[in-house]
């Protein structure tokens, strides 16, 4: 058994000495030639192969799991899989010199070129039937790619990355967007929430450490703000929420953030880059959908807050139904039933207890669908919140296990599809993703109104019958807030993570999955065999072939059917 052990906070002068080494050393990383750091990614996949069972068993234990449960899935699936990947990726892109293959490249009727980047391989549309990934590109640019490997070698520069700390893939894969879609070499900070974590993360990147290029120091505030003001310093990356981005940018008292942001004069000038979280919607556009269908998609929409504990950015928070719909309560009850069948979560992030109530005092209709120990928060469904400019629920993460719903007064799908367009770009906070729950037969009776949809939604992901997960999970596609987000006014965040495919100017991610499965897909939850699941994938993801295929599929079909 692992003793879960957080490195002691770094000291100043420790923090003083890892950034001199980094500054010595970021000029090598820009003229690093490709080569040698295909050699780093082959490196730390080969060291991660022996770290993986650890990692799991911390993350598990620090999460209140047992980690030879079903539920231990989830941190295969959060962490070693997505690693893997995309490391794996990565090690492909620089393969091609920076200038990855696409699977296709096509155009829309205005001319906006799209990247199809899912799936790629004839592996991978075996291994997840029937999903897809396309990148709308900024028509201004084209599908340009590796901008870094095209215009050769600029001045090195320092980013300082502020480690997620609920999701264990996200410290990794910020690390290697930043050292090679980036340029830059890095100083990691650990959340202190996953801490634990951080030796691990120095074991498969070694080399990387052993070479200047990588650094990792522990602390809480103090160490982090040293870090962030430290002239040596050039960049800094932020995963959190928009109240940690506007402490670290533009001060920590309201008073001085206004004063601050009036000027025009940030408490901390360096380029920033974001991912801040969102009230993330899901749009059950109304259809004829049957009993099963209903039952199916409630058990997606369980599975979308459930995950981690509900602790995701992307976590679906609020189902947007139209008051119209015939089969909208019974939706609804479906959705209960679900939720009344989650086991207990440990609420281990931060704060969890406090957003709780925060939502639960403010809408006596809340609903706690179970009993948990004091350690956990119950299952919790909200009907019936106002759609209105200013609501609470709509302007406020729980990143917990609460879900929420409102109602939008429409005829049918077209006028739904267009009335939640605007609601959602002008009273729901966030633009880091959204989801589309659509039955094929109302897809194609309204196909111009879902195209107006997607073109006019300020999200940077949708997915049409597919979690926004997925788009982080795939590497391949952008991760961020929409374009156009300033400091000022920041969004979900600023830049953008993954894009292994190396885009230079995406702008909006679109996602599609059948609107029923035959197989449970592993994000739904109550997944009896979900920790061979995610051991298989992670097997796939690691090395793809037909024999690593078929056990992944295995697995898969053994978790019964949907």
């Amino acid at each position: 058994m692992i003793t879960l052990v957080s490195p002691s906070d770094t000291s100043l002068e420790k923090l003083e000495s890892e950034l001199e080494l980094l500054s010595s050393r970021k000029q090598a990383w820009v003229e690093t030639p490709v080569r040698k750091r295909i050699h780093y990614l082959e490196t730390a996949a080969t060291a991660a192969d022996r770290v993986w069972d650890r990692w799991v068993e911390a993350s598990c234990r620090a999460k209140g799991l047992d980690p030879y449960s079903p539920l231990a899935g989830e941190e295969w699936l959060l962490g070693p899989a997505l690693i893997a990947r995309c490391i794996r990726l990565y090690r492909e892109a620089l393969v091609a010199g920076g200038q990855p293959r696409l699977p296709s490249l096509t155009t829309r009727p205005n001319g906006q070129p799209v990247a199809r980047v899912f799936p790629g391989t004839v592996l991978e549309r075996m291994m997840y039937l029937g999903m897809s990934a396309d990148v709308w590109l900024d028509p201004s640019t084209g599908a340009t790619q590796g901008a870094v490997y095209r215009d050769g070698a600029g001045p090195g520069r320092i980013c300082l990355v502020l480690g997620g700390g609920n999701v264990s893939a996200i410290p990794p894969t910020d690390v290697l967007h930043k050292l090679l879609a980036e340029n830059q070499v890095v100083l990691l900070k650990m959340n202190p929430v996953n801490a634990y974590l951080g030796p691990l993360l120095e074991e498969i990147f070694y080399p990387l450490v052993r070479d200047g290029f990588l650094r990792v120091i522990y602390g809480g505030v103090e160490v982090g703000e040293k870090a962030c003001h430290h002239p040596l310093v050039d960049t800094v990356h932020i995963t959190g929420s928009q109240h940690s981005h506007d402490a670290i940018v533009w001060g920590s008292s309201a008073a001085e953030r206004k004063r601050r942001q009036k000027q025009g004069k940030p408490f901390l000038e360096k380029t920033i880059t974001s991912e801040l979280g969102c009230v993330t919607p899901i749009l059950v556009v109304p259809g004829p959908w049957t009993e099963t269908e209903l039952a199916y998609q409630a058990r997606h929409a369980a599975g979308m807050i459930s995950s981690n504990a509900g602790c995701n950015c992307v976590a679906g928070q609020l189902l947007v139904t139209s008051s119209g719909w015939s089969r909208r309560e019974r939706f609804l009850t479906h959705v209960r039933r679900n939720l009344e069948r989650l086991p207990d979560r440990k609420a281990y992030y931060p704060g969890a207890h406090g957003r709780y109530r925060q939502f639960v005092e403010r809408y006596r209709q809340a609903e706690p669908l179970s009993r948990p120990p004091e350690t956990c928060l119950p299952w919790t469904l909200i009907s019936g919140i106002p759609p209105q400019d200013g609501e609470y629920g709509l302007e406020n993460e729980a990143f917990c296990g609460l879900l929420t719903e409102t109602s939008l007064e429409s005829s049918d799908a077209a006028q739904f599809l267009a009335r939640a367009t605007e609601f959602l770009n002008h009273s729901v906070w966030g633009d880091l993703s959204c989801v589309i729950l659509l039955h094929p037969e109302t897809e194609a009776a309204h196909r111009r109104s879902l195209e107006t949809a997607l073109e006019d939604l300020r999200y940077s992901t949708i997915g049409i019958n597919l979690w926004g997960g997925i788009g982080f999970g795939l590497m391949v596609t952008p991760w961020g807030g929409a374009p156009g987000n300033t400091l000022e006014n920041p969004g979900s965040g600023l830049g953008f993570v993954h894009n292994t495919f190396l885009l230079d100017r995406p702008v909006k991610t679109i996602l599609r999955a059948p609107f029923k499965t035959p197989y449970v897909p592993p994000w739904f939850p109550n997944n009896r065999n979900l920790r061979e699941v995610g051991q298989r994938v992670t097997e796939f993801e690691t090395g793809p072939s037909f024999k690593s295929l078929a056990r992944a599929l295995v697995a898969v079909l053994k978790s019964g059917p949907a």
